[in-house]
């Protein structure tokens, strides 16, 4: 299969005229310059638009009405499915505050549909989110299953650790440290999320082994939020120590609802985009009509909605996560800060896949790596996608 008539994205820049060789599932080769089509066995004209790697999701919870947490492998199925619709062609499948006995479901639908995939989105892990929040800092997440880590608990989750790629805790619980050590031994990485930390507990998450931090500027401490136990002086908390430490990769939901140009420019620009991910944390509610939705699970999920191209809660005072897919992420963080397309793609693809440790297998248009790849148009919309070399649609 060769791919010819526009332009390749790179991870470091663009290819202007080039071609991409594919071989059965993996990519032979990238050249420069017009290709000799008539050895191949199918020519993809990209008709002057772009192609890019798969799109890469670390924060997604559910689309076209289903929740991964409903626990079934047809809600698996159906959410990957539309996401692959909008260019995600691989996904770590984000849980919510739930209980216990969910979240051993969701697991073993995980490490089931990971073994034999999805027909969409190619799951690369589960990213264990919820239960182990700050309750002040929950969210739209449900209140009464939010609780501290516990070896009791977790060691069950632990079990799954050939299936969890990354996992999320409020670094100020008891208990924390414990939970991202008998992560980090497991193989399993480190988030903080929905943490109202101080500067020093982010730091000594550092130390423990956290390595990202969950949807920046969201549901996390700041020196306006944080708890001030005397006059002076001002503390910092999880957002001044995720933009602080180098150490610390992070990411935005780039839908143009959760974050204003300035706060995205801000990431960029101190975090860059090699430590800097697009999410689209996206609930149920992608490609469905306005209305009332669930987050989490059908059996005690929050009640939300959808509404102006975004998710709220019903009082219409706080966000309730996304509605769109990583496309419109794409579009919408170029259009709304000028960044190098360049950049911009590989905070979608690369960097995402870097922070899940999957940047060998996927991620950029390199030799050997796996064709997933997608042709988007010159307004970057998605007109065709390739799965392992196979067209999707």
């Amino acid at each position: 299969m060769l791919f010819t008539g526009g332009t390749i994205v790179l991870e470091d820049r663009l290819l202007a005229d080039g071609h991409v060789e594919v071989e059965g599932a993996r990519i032979h080769s990238v050249q420069p310059g017009p290709a000799d089509a008539t050895a191949a066995n199918e020519v993809i004209d990209l008709q002057g638009g772009y192609l890019v790697p798969g799109y890469v999701d670390l924060h997604v919870h559910g689309g076209a009405g289903a929740d991964f947490m409903d626990g079934t492998a047809e809600a698996f199925r159906t959410i990957c499915q539309a996401h692959v619709r909008h260019g995600t062609t691989s996904l770590l499948p984000t849980t919510t505050v739930a209980r216990h006995e969910q979240h051993l479901t969701f697991l073993d639908v995980c490490r089931r549909l990971k073994r034999d995939g999805t027909g969409g989105a190619r799951i690369l892990g589960a990213h264990f989110y919820g239960p182990y929040f700050a309750p002040e800092a929950r969210g739209c997440h449900p209140a009464g299953p939010v609780r501290p880590p516990a070896p009791t608990e977790y060691e069950h989750y632990l079990a799954y650790a050939d299936c969890i790629a990354t996992a999320t805790v409020a670094p100020e619980l008891p208990g924390a440290e414990a939970f991202v050590r008998a992560c980090r031994s497991r193989g399993i990485r480190c988030n903080a999320g929905h943490s109202y930390a101080t500067f020093v507990q982010m730091e000594a998450a550092l130390a423990w082994g956290v390595r990202h931090v969950d949807h920046l500027f969201c549901a996390m401490s700041d020196r306006a939020r944080l708890r001030q136990t005397q006059a002076y002086p001002m503390h910092g908390g999880v957002m001044e120590a995720t933009l602080y430490f180098d150490d610390l990769t992070t990411e935005v939901i780039a839908d143009g609802k959760h974050l204003e140009r300035e706060l995205l420019l801000l990431a960029y620009k101190i975090k860059g985009p090699d430590r800097l991910a697009l999410v689209t944390d996206c609930n149920r509610a992608l490609d469905m009509p306005d209305g009332e939705y669930l987050f989490g699970p059908r059996d005690g999920g929050e009640p939300i909605l959808r509404r102006d191209g975004v998710g709220i809660m019903p009082d219409g005072k706080a966000l309730a996560s996304g509605v769109v897919g990583m496309d419109q992420c794409v579009r919408t963080f170029r259009q709304l800060t000028g960044v190098p397309l360049v950049d911009v793609i590989r905070m979608a693809t690369l960097t995402p896949a870097r922070i899940a440790g999957c940047e060998n297998e996927i991620g950029s248009i390199a030799p050997g790596k796996r064709a997933d790849l997608l042709v988007l148009n010159k307004a970057l919309e998605v007109e065709q996608v390739f799965l392992a070399g196979t067209p999707w649609w």
